[in-house]
């Protein structure tokens, strides 16, 4: 199901044609094969993205291609030339930096296959994008401060390999360096073992910060690292530090109702994989004249007061 909050698609500041991507189309030699390559496929909202864009490719008759690149831009670039080789009718990249991904994307805008990122950003030949990311980290940052006050200390667990996560981090730097009174410490988890990296900064830092040493919190520039810094909360025995994260996992939404998790922000990834399968089309069908776009869909900030109207209104957000 989408989100209460409609789904807006407006057209991209960069608005040049997406060079000769989708021409295949308008021979009518369109082969019905989207290929996704995904930076992981086991965190939730990738899953989401994924599951959202199978169902309306296999409705309209596609067959759909995965491949997990694990964090690896190498991988991912190699996945996107097989994905050429294949002729595939559409690829998707998701979280990958279009930046990173030279090699695959130069090999689809020669074969004339249109390409959508999600979260990834734009290039010629890339068709359209999903939002940079950063908006769904501010809900959760200024709800941090407003809970953490002037003073205070806070881990964040950060990601650079994925633009989504580097935007996040620096809407997150944009809030908190106003406020010079909270400290924090950044860590970069890796993908795969980002439960595991979690779990081991926290314990380093929560040496360094025991209770009654000020106001603390953990965030994540997505929710998984952080769940892994609430194991290791659980097993220091701390109650005493607030922990935020952003995606809106089935996970992460359960750990609010169980009051680990002090707030997430939950994004519609089903709706954002659908859409960009069905924006696609639309770009083979226009051919030559398609111009980029991005799709945003404004996040939603769910906390322990709010949880419970939250899952009354999106059920699917627990499955």
């Amino acid at each position: 199901a989408a989100m209460a909050t409609a789904l807006t698609v407006g057209l991209a500041a960069c608005s040049t044609p997406a060079s000769n991507a989708g021409s295949a189309a308008s021979t009518g030699t369109v082969n019905k094969l989207l290929g996704i390559v995904t930076i992981t496929a086991t965190d939730a909202n990738n899953a989401r993205v994924i599951a959202g864009a199978t169902a309306a490719a296999e409705a309209a008759g596609w067959k759909v291609e995965v491949v997990d690149a694990a964090g690896k831009a190498d991988t991912a670039n190699s996945a996107i030339t097989n994905f050429v080789s294949k002729k595939a009718g559409m690829i998707f990249d998701l979280v990958f930096p279009v930046t990173s991904l030279g090699a695959g994307l130069n090999a689809a805008r020669s074969a004339g296959i249109p390409v959508a990122s999600w979260g990834g950003g734009l290039t010629d030949g890339v068709v359209m994008t999903t939002g940079d990311g950063a908006p769904f980290a501010i809900p959760a940052t200024k709800a941090l401060l407003e809970k953490i006050g002037t003073t205070g200390s806070v881990l964040a667990l950060t990601y650079r390999t994925g633009e989504v996560c580097r935007a996040r981090e620096v809407a997150f730097d944009t809030l908190v360096n106003k406020v010079p009174g909270v400290k924090v410490q950044k860590e970069e988890v890796t993908i795969p073992g980002f439960l595991q990296d979690g779990a081991k900064y926290a314990t380093a830092w929560l040496a360094d910060h025991p209770k009654g040493s000020g106001n603390l919190a953990i965030w994540g520039c997505w929710e998984d690292p952080t769940l892994g810094a609430i194991s290791a909360l659980k097993q220091a025995g701390r109650t005493d530090v607030l922990t935020y994260g952003v995606n809106g996992s089935a996970t992460a939404i359960k750990a609010v109702q169980a009051g680990d998790l002090t707030a997430t922000v939950y994004e519609d990834g089903t709706t954002e994989g659908k859409t960009m399968f069905e924006t696609v089309l639309q770009a083979i069908s226009a051919g030559a004249s398609w111009k980029q776009k991005t799709v945003d869909v404004p996040g939603i900030l769910v906390t322990s007061d709010t949880v419970a109207a939250f899952v009354a209104a999106h059920p699917e957000a627990l499955k």
